[in-house]
């Protein structure tokens, strides 16, 4: 499933929530997730209300203890002990990315950051519980339009700052924002986190039919518009556009194997996004190999003379092709305390083979038995 999203007055990890719950993620699920981390004297509750004339779903999150100053290292070991796996991995993405930045803007060990207004045990709700519903809803890519930016200022334990505050802004490097006239936060470092964990993309609606709308309800209310972030729930239509690629290739008879092997490292290595030979018949019946090297073609001439270089060929062929790639993700789980990578596409999920090899054995069983260990904890069919 794809998850669009249309910040219009931005995103906090309330609001994300409310909109996820809204489309249909179980709210016992995401509560699930949440108990599992072991936090105590949190409420959850769901409540449809009015903003602006739009039916919206806010997720109000109460904790007993209210404090919201905490060391980031204290969230994450929280964090981590969520289930299923993949719901600790997103969560814990988010918070580190807060730590990495904040650590980065205080000079100090990510480790020892102490976080301030987002320390609260709340953030640990709204993190788990985000990626909770993402799971529940099967979501693998999120998309979204630009984040709308608010002005002015915005009071914090370190004084009066600019809206948005240097975290926030450090956070959406890379994401598609723009200005508005809203005062204030708009975007909170706990939304902005969770959007770069989520490996959101920021482009127009994508190709997909459309499963349903709802709104995650914000806090404030602005007299300009609706403080509503609006998610849409969507299958993939068909792959992506298609992205123009070359495709490099030579003919070669008098090149070792191994030597073909490196020249296949070489060139992921710099950048191409396959390699590969096949076996072949030359002239004079000569047993030999075709290369082949698919690239971006801004990289075409650094992979040329990479191959034409170490392969000692004379010459090489060029295609241009059209590539569709489908949108895929990648989780962490643990297999009796060994960590295995599990890629998920929109209809398949696959363990990771060396980590499954590695962690075989370590522990002395068959392969595909680890393997199917791994789907299993990934929430994946075998």
């Amino acid at each position: 499933m794809i998850l669009w999203l249309n910040p219009v007055t931005g995103a906090s990890g309330d609001m994300l929530l409310g909109a996820l719950l809204g489309l249909g993620a179980p709210v016992a699920d995401v509560r699930a997730a949440v108990a599992s981390t072991g936090l105590a004297g949190w409420r959850l509750d769901v409540e449809q209300v009015q903003v602006g004339g739009i039916a919206a779903t806010k997720a109000v999150v109460e904790v007993e203890d209210t404090s919201t100053e905490r060391h980031a290292a204290e969230l994450l070991d929280r964090v981590r002990r969520a289930r299923p796996e993949p719901v600790a991995e997103l969560a814990a993405r988010a918070i580190a990315a807060i730590a990495d930045v904040e650590g980065a803007l205080h000079d100090k060990d990510p480790a020892e950051v102490h976080l301030h207004e987002i320390g609260g045990l709340d953030t640990v709700v709204d993190t788990v519980g985000v990626a909770a519903a993402l799971h529940a809803l099967g979501i693998i890519e999120v998309r979204s339009a630009p984040l709308a930016l608010g002005s002015g200022t915005v009071r914090c334990s370190h004084g009066v700052l600019p809206a948005p505050a240097p975290a926030t802004m450090t956070l959406l490097r890379g994401a598609a924002v723009v200005g508005t006239d809203l005062p204030g936060e708009t975007v909170t470092p706990t939304g902005a986190a969770l959007l770069q964990a989520m490996g959101t993309r920021f482009t127009p609606p994508p190709a997909m039919t459309v499963r349903g709308t709802a709104y995650g309800a914000g806090t404030r209310r602005f007299p300009q518009r609706p403080n509503v972030l609006a998610a849409t729930l969507g299958v993939p239509l068909t792959a992506d556009p298609a992205e123009p690629m070359v495709a490099l290739e030579c003919n070669v008879d008098d090149v070792p194997g191994e030597l073909l092997g490196h020249v296949v490292t070489r060139a992921l290595q710099a950048g191409a996004a396959d390699a590969w030979t096949t076996p072949a018949t030359m002239k004079k019946s000569r047993p030999a190999a075709v290369l082949h090297v698919l690239c971006r073609p801004e990289q075409e001439p650094a992979l040329a003379e990479l191959v034409l270089s170490e392969t000692g060929s004379l010459g090489l062929r060029r295609h241009a092709v059209d590539r569709h790639a489908l949108p895929r993700r990648t989780t962490t789980v643990e297999v009796d305390g060994h960590r295995i990578r599990i890629k998920h596409g929109p209809w398949h999920a696959k363990p990771e083979h060396d980590d499954v090899v590695a962690a075989a054995e370590a522990l002395g069983r068959p392969v595909r038995t680890v393997a199917a260990q791994a789907l299993a904890a990934a929430g994946e069919e075998p």
